[in-house]
């Protein structure tokens, strides 16, 4: 395969930078609305792999470096851990989510806070569309067994489950819990836990814990103290849960995918737009064709965005050269 001139390349790349941050920003805002997953939106735009791998070395490079300060060790396999993250997708995407969330905290809470009911609505197509995502890649997975059918009895009934479970969670009544260190970090290793699986919300569970306006709050108001136990507890949160959904994703890629796909179907519980404060649902009531046009105009959102992203991906693949690396999840 011939290189492509590097003049020919130079502007594609700065299209995929800008194209990154874009990403991050419509992640970092999803994780501002409770019910809407940053993980779902991730897999929408094609990072979700990328960011998972990369968090996963990075994990690793950081663990293997303080083992061998410790040990007074040279630290090549820790520079080559780091040597694996894909940087270059990983800080765009990083600035455009903590820009999202500096930015749109404020907005959103207002809009959650006047509007609950249409915004509710809207994100409820959001996330209905976006089941294609996990459900395609789970088809396109490989199989175990030569002429098994990628979703089969098996799969759909580990779907279902998946979906019953998720449909639990999200059903339970919000807490109202003091805001003290323990319970601020333990709520966040919850949280970011939820961001990096597809379907469950980190507001969700903030709201759950009754920390949501806090956390909001303390954003807006730049708490360095409150963000900064916030931070610890992410960070535990992360250490605990992506190296093993990394590791789910590259040696049982398929059943991981289809849990996905049930979670996310599950959590469409915490969208529907009429609920009691404890979360009971209710039927349809006044203004229902006004939420119902911005169902359909959220799902029509995600399959634009869908069409958009597979031939963004389709162009930035012909300029790599034919041995270029493989996320273990085609997304």
């Amino acid at each position: 395969m011939t290189k492509p001139a590097p003049e020919a390349t130079a502007a594609p790349s700065r299209a995929r930078y800008l194209l990154d941050v874009v990403r991050g920003a419509l992640m970092g805002t999803a994780e501002t609305v409770p019910g809407v997953s940053g993980g779902t939106v991730a897999l929408i735009v094609g990072v979700y792999a990328t960011l998972l791998t990369s968090a996963g070395h990075l994990l690793s490079g950081v663990r293997r470096a303080v083992v061998d300060l410790v040990r007074r060790r040279d630290l090549a396999d820790a520079k080559a851990e780091f040597a694996l993250v894909r940087w270059r997708v990983v800080l765009p995407v990083l600035i455009g989510m903590f820009a999202a969330l500096l930015l749109m905290a404020g907005l959103m809470e207002g809009l959650v806070s006047a509007y609950p009911v249409h915004t509710k609505g809207l994100f409820f197509g959001l996330v209905l569309a976006s089941l294609w995502v996990p459900f395609s890649m789970a088809a396109r997975a490989p199989v175990r067994r030569p002429g098994a059918r990628p979703w089969g009895p098996g799969a759909l009934a580990a779907a279902v489950l998946a979906a019953v479970a998720s449909y639990t969670v999200v059903s339970l009544p919000p807490a109202d819990v003091d805001s003290n260190p323990v319970i601020i970090v333990v709520a966040a290793a919850l949280a970011i836990s939820a961001l990096v699986v597809p379907g469950l919300s980190g507001s969700f569970i903030l709201l759950t814990f009754g920390l949501y306006e806090t956390t909001l709050a303390a954003v807006n108001d730049r708490d360095l103290g409150y963000v900064g136990l916030f931070v610890l507890g992410a960070l535990v949160g992360l250490a605990s849960i992506v190296k093993l959904l990394q590791w789910l994703l590259e040696h049982w890629q398929r059943i991981t995918l289809v849990i996905l796909t049930g979670a996310m179907a599950g959590s469409l519980r915490a969208l529907w737009p009429w609920q009691t404060e404890d979360r009971s649902l209710l039927p349809p009531a006044d203004g229902a064709w006004q939420v119902a046009l911005l169902a359909v105009a959220g799902f029509a959102v995600v399959v634009v965005a869908l069409v958009i992203e597979r031939r963004v991906s389709a162009a930035h693949a012909a300029t790599q050269p034919d041995d270029a690396p493989k996320s273990p999840v085609n997304a």
